[in-house]
């Protein structure tokens, strides 16, 4: 009987050691893997999969695929070229169907669209550099509420505060507005604001300022999950069928006036700059026609900056589109030190840039422009962004 047991207890033991040498068959799948020579490698684990492939912005038009190869253990791997350093944005397509890479925990978030996150960086002075995170003093971004009497509603937006703001110094303001179908946690999360303006104050290379990123939705209080709409299917749509009581451009100086009442700001024109992507670009540039001498740089970033016959009806009452020509020419008499515009030569609203441009010339407006390669892309809002940060407050 004894004997028995012994046999039993060694059977079970042998078991044991069989199943823990199955599981540790299971290989273990680093993802992505950057190369010292700047290729980056893909790894994923599915031995039933028949086809695995990697979709990314590896390149200028932002969207690239490639095929993976299947080894012998199960794992799908493939390698891409050389990189530029940059922060890059991919996902897994698995027999058709999307997938974030289960290796890598970095995820973003684009309206509904989720994507894994990395960054290749080869010296201190490139782009992948300065989106991450270094050992720099740190500024503090804060998720803040603000109540807004033209719209109506509290609504909440993103406060960076440089890493010198103690609440006794003063410090200019950029107001930094996303794009259609974002919300307030954009530009921190997809754009890298807090990381670039870390970066570019420790090495100097900036003015330390406050910035302010509000929710540019005017039928939405906040970004999805953080109002009592609750957990919604964000679509960059939502909530437009229910109209607003303003419009974005009319109700900004309820931002303004909050900002400059509970934070430690310069009031004067001179230290106030707004910029924006896309719909921001367009909010941006009705903002400057709105309140000519309240700001004294402008950015528009691939914007929507629509002419007089392309301008969207407005609501009841608005000024937004209210002689245009009158507001532009006010605009331009009030000398802002900075109207900067920006985009890439495949973006789809180059014609409407373009536009833009020509009637500023055609009434010997000035302005600064910047074109570059790729088109309308976070990779494109982050330079426009690095660059336009080094211009204003000098």
């Amino acid at each position: 009987m004894k004997r028995m047991i012994v046999m039993a207890v060694c059977s079970l033991m042998a078991m044991g050691s069989v199943a823990q040498q199955q599981l540790g068959q299971r290989p273990r799948v680093s993802s992505p893997v950057v190369n010292v020579d700047g290729t980056v490698t893909f790894n994923f684990y599915d031995p039933t999969a028949q086809s695995v492939s990697v979709v990314g912005d590896f390149n200028e038009t932002g969207r690239q695929q490639l095929s993976m190869q299947k080894q012998a253990n199960g794992v799908w791997t493939t390698t891409t070229g050389v990189l530029a350093p940059e922060l890059y944005s991919y996902s897994l397509t698995v027999d058709g169907q999307r997938f974030v890479d289960p290796a890598n925990s970095y995820v973003n978030r684009d309206i509904s669209t989720l994507s894994n996150i990395f960054i290749v960086s080869k010296s201190d002075a490139d782009k992948g550099h300065l989106y991450a995170v270094n050992n720099v003093p740190h500024g503090t971004l804060s998720r803040v509420w603000y109540d807004s009497p033209t719209l109506g509603q509290q609504r909440r937006m993103t406060v960076y505060l440089p890493p010198t703001y103690d609440g006794s110094k003063r410090f200019p303001v950029m107001y930094l507005l996303h794009g259609h179908g974002g919300d307030e946690t954009a530009w921190g999360d997809l754009g890298r604001a807090s990381q670039i303006m870390d970066n570019l104050i420790a090495e100097g290379k900036c003015v330390p300022m406050i910035v302010v990123m509000p929710n540019g939705n005017p039928s939405c209080n906040a970004a999805p999950g953080w109002w009592h709409e609750g957990m919604y299917t964000p679509d960059g749509n939502a909530f437009n069928q229910r109209g607003a009581k303003s419009t974005m451009e009319e109700s900004f100086m309820d931002i303004v006036n909050f900002v400059d009442t509970h934070y430690q700001t310069i009031k004067k024109r001179s230290a106030r700059a707004v910029t924006g992507l896309s719909m921001g670009g367009g909010h941006t540039f009705g903002i400057a026609r709105l309140y000519p001498e309240v700001f004294d740089y402008y950015g528009l970033q691939s914007a929507a900056c629509r002419m007089p016959k392309e301008l969207l009806p407005s609501t009841p009452n608005s000024r937004l589109n209210d002689d245009f020509d009158g507001q532009m020419a006010r605009l331009f008499a009030s000398k802002p030190k900075l109207f900067w515009i920006a985009i890439g030569q495949d973006d789809f609203l180059m014609e409407m840039n373009t536009e833009l441009r020509k009637y500023l010339d055609a009434h010997h407006y000035p302005y600064e422009y910047y074109e570059n390669d790729g088109g309308h892309i976070w990779r494109n809002w982050r330079i426009y962004l690095t660059m336009f940060a080094q211009k204003i407050f000098k």
